[in-house]
């Protein structure tokens, strides 16, 4: 399904990544607007290992401008057959400094390495502040935490698992746009039907068909950030490596909504509804510079995902506002997780300023 763009546009490529990724810009689906959503986004990556890998090296290629790469494990002689960030050289170092080391080599995407073991209680707030998390780690209980926090903090989900030559690719949100239907992990996997998973080591697993997992994964969140192309979301791509097939299957979003912890839909209301509330406008300085809704408050989205309960406010009706939408999604389901009676203003400044306009003509 298409949606709308997930982030909104740096101001301007560096000469130097605009001659980079000129064939992106060739692209008439995404062009150069696009390739500046890719360098204002922030995509937090679960592991460094077999899918995690593939990741870096595409995503720091296409230009994304942030990488968080979470880790806590260390390169072993093993891993080198599909992980392939890594060199002899690393045995025995942490696997996120082959992460911190390989992206700059490829472009300007900055790195934050997070040497972490993800746990029930900090895994919300180490994924706080990415437009999008890809899940490539190596077991169920992992992937549980992740999704659940991506449920609570409102942010889709690229979702990718591999064992011996058999894959998986999909999408998971909790809180997209309006009008489209949520789904989440429990829709695919139930709790009740996930027993003891055998592991790599127990089964194997074919270290070129990461590549092309990863790869895909990749794809979708680089749809995700630009909007281009139809997601995964509602969707599932089954791979199986050996006959070299593919099929899709659908998945019905029975559980989103009542799922414990997952995030209230965010709605979208008018300017009347500005009446009374608290507007919270969630664009960048400079952004703001040329007007604000008058008794706005001004909160960059960064500062308040990093936070959202310092940004709760006193209580009352919130309606966030960003350049066109986005990016107020996710403030507001944010907000929404901690509590906060939020909604977004429809059509954001663009629709604000158009209607001003229109009422001066």
């Amino acid at each position: 399904m298409g949606m709308a763009p997930l982030v909104e546009p740096i101001a301007a490529l560096s000469e130097r990544e605009r001659l980079r990724t000129a064939r992106h810009a060739r692209l008439p689906q995404l062009g150069e607007l696009g390739q500046r959503r890719l360098a204002a986004a922030h995509v937090a990556i679960i592991g460094a290992g077999g899918l995690g890998s593939p990741l870096v090296l595409a995503l720091a290629s296409a230009g994304v401008g942030t990488l968080t790469v979470i880790d806590d494990d260390v390169v072993e002689i093993s891993n080198l057959h599909r992980q392939v960030i890594h060199r002899l050289s690393d045995v025995g170092s942490p696997k996120v400094d082959s992460a911190a080391r390989v992206a700059p080599e490829l472009s300007e995407t900055r790195v934050v390495p997070l040497e972490l073991r993800l746990t029930p209680a900090n895994t919300a707030d180490a994924l706080r502040g990415a437009h999008l998390v890809i899940d490539g780690s190596d077991s169920f209980d992992t992937r549980a935490m992740v999704a659940s926090a991506c449920e609570q903090l409102g942010v889709p989900l690229v979702w990718g698992t591999i064992q011996a030559f058999d894959a998986q690719v999909t999408v998971f949100w909790s809180a997209p746009p309006v009008g489209v239907a949520p789904v989440v992990l429990a829709d695919l996997h139930p709790p009740e039907s996930v027993g003891e998973l055998p592991s790599c080591a127990q089964v194997g697993v074919m270290g070129a068909l990461c590549l092309q997992v990863g790869s895909l994964m990749a794809l979708e969140a680089i749809k995700l950030i630009t909007g281009v192309g139809e997601s995964l979301l509602g969707r599932v791509l089954v791979i199986d490596g050996l006959r070299a097939t593919q099929r899709e299957l659908r998945v019905r979003p029975a559980r989103a909504a009542a799922l414990p912890g997952a995030a209230p839909r965010v709605r979208e209301v008018g300017e009347a509804a500005l009446a009374g509330a608290r507007v919270l406008d969630v664009r960048e300085h400079d952004e703001v510079a040329a007007g604000m809704i008058p008794g706005a408050q001004h909160l960059p989205l960064a500062a308040l995902l990093a936070d959202p309960r310092a940004a709760a406010g006193d209580g009352e009706q919130t309606v966030v506002v960003c350049r066109t939408g986005p990016r107020a999604h996710a403030a507001a389901a944010a907000l929404q997780a901690v509590g906060v009676d939020a909604a977004v203003l429809a059509g954001g400044m663009l629709a604000w300023d158009a209607r001003r306009q229109g009422a001066r003509a």
